[in-house]
């Protein structure tokens, strides 16, 4: 029988940590408690879906694949404007006013001649997007599915299922039936699935409720469903990574404070569609763009933020590079809201405040949200299981930028040019 070695990715969006115990990830329990587990894995700044894509994707910090935030500025031309990521539009806007997507390669790209990547993404386009945004490999999304050199998939394979957890059984089961029909050496190097639960519906709803606990539980179903199905490829004599993680977790809204509008107030920008002054929020965390013209601005936001009691930390300049950012396309200041470890009222602990954004959210107070430096939303989810039956618990800090390079280690691909390392495991 011959032996082919793959990884299998799972991300599942938005599960923080805590919650991967009997109770309600009983199946993620199960494999956290039979093979490597990392209970301090770490997501980078803003602790966001689209910025943790790609740095899921390259094994990099913003500061080097370029991807600030869930929403960033860009000058089209006319100064810096903020543009959410979100869109399917997204990737060709950044490729027009930049000349390129991500600064650094991805998974898809560096494995484009060492067995490819097969995405199979229900997330935001944008987010899903970022796994292979210059087309290396094949990406199956409700929003458009390719093939190498982005050409277009459609009929049957084209993945057209719903942004919910009745799209995540689907594209599991879609998933798993690929992995089934593996016939080595047939297939990608990685097959990599990504669940929009339970972040999709954890900002519209209290996190600790019956409801929440629910979708949790079916998010765990689903892993359990494609660890069956690496189990029967090691059965047919594979050789199998599989790395199930999250992006970031979830944090308690407190309130959403109209951050924008008060810096207009307060004169550190011209008015709300000035482009001297740019806000981008990504939710619990937020990011601030000077034009050339209001780089002398930077100590007075500072200062201004520093006074504020619904702010947290603050970054800027050279200290951008403690969460991972740089100044870069006018990028000057990153700041965390102020939080505190409070349970809510379903003993939930981590209550924080969010930044307003202009672009259409669902934030409010009481539900859940995320993008800051809190403690329970950046502590995401890291198993890894490579086959051979030995647990273990690596107390060891790791961050999302260790993904790839521990994939990439495994399939003996280098991992040059990442800032992250391949995770021990033993």
């Amino acid at each position: 029988m011959r032996t082919e070695r793959r990884a299998v990715l799972v991300v599942v969006d938005g599960l923080r940590a805590d919650l991967v115990n009997e109770a309600y990830t009983p199946s993620l329990y199960r494999l956290a408690t039979s093979a490597c587990w990392y209970p301090d894995h770490r997501s980078v700044f803003p602790s966001a879906t689209r910025v943790n894509s790609a740095s899921l994707a390259t094994g990099c910090f913003p500061g080097s694949h370029g991807l600030h935030g869930n929403v960033i500025a860009l000058d089209e031309g006319d100064g810096l404007v903020p543009v959410s990521v979100g869109p399917p539009t997204f990737r060709e806007r950044l490729r027009r006013a930049t000349g390129r997507t991500l600064r650094r390669p991805t998974l898809s790209e560096r494995l484009r001649e060492h067995g490819a990547a097969g995405n199979w993404l229900n997330s935001s386009a944008g987010a899903a997007h970022m796994q292979d945004p210059d087309g290396h490999g094949l990406l199956l999304h409700r929003n458009g599915s390719h093939r190498p050199g982005f050409e277009p998939v459609h009929g049957p394979e084209h993945l057209d299922v719903t942004y919910d957890a009745d799209g995540d059984r689907e594209i599991t089961r879609r998933f798993c039936a690929a992995l089934d029909a593996l016939d080595a050496p047939d297939g990608y190097a990685l097959h990599a699935l990504w669940l929009c639960e339970p972040d999709h519906s954890q900002h519209v709803m209290e996190l600790g409720s019956g409801e929440h606990h629910a979708l949790v539980k079916e998010a765990d179903a689903n892993v359990a469903a494609v660890v069956s199905a690496v189990t029967r490829m090691r059965d047919r004599g594979e050789e199998v990574l599989l790395v199930v993680c999250s992006d970031h977790g979830h944090e308690t809204v407190d309130q959403v404070i109209p951050v924008e509008s008060l810096m207009v107030a307060a004169g550190l920008k011209a008015n709300a569609e000035s482009n001297d002054v740019v806000f981008a929020s990504s939710g619990m965390g937020a990011l601030v763009y000077l034009s050339d013209t209001a780089r002398a601005r930077r100590d007075d936001v500072v200062d201004w933020l520093g006074r504020q009691p619904w702010c947290g930390p603050v970054f800027a300049g050279p200290g951008l590079a403690e969460v991972g950012q740089c100044e870069d396309g006018g990028l000057a200041v990153a700041f965390s809201m102020a939080r505190r470890d409070t349970p809510n009222r379903f003993g939930v602990p981590g209550i924080s405040h969010v930044a307003a954004s202009r672009f259409p959210g669902s934030a409010a107070p009481g539900l859940g949200d995320h993008g800051g430096l809190g403690r329970y939303e950046t502590n995401a989810v890291l198993v890894v299981d490579d086959g051979s039956g030995k647990a273990c618990r690596i107390e060891a800090r790791t961050n999302a930028v260790d993904v790839a390079p521990t994939i990439l280690d495994f399939l003996g691909v280098t991992h040059d040019g990442t800032d992250g390392r391949p995770v021990p495991l033993s």
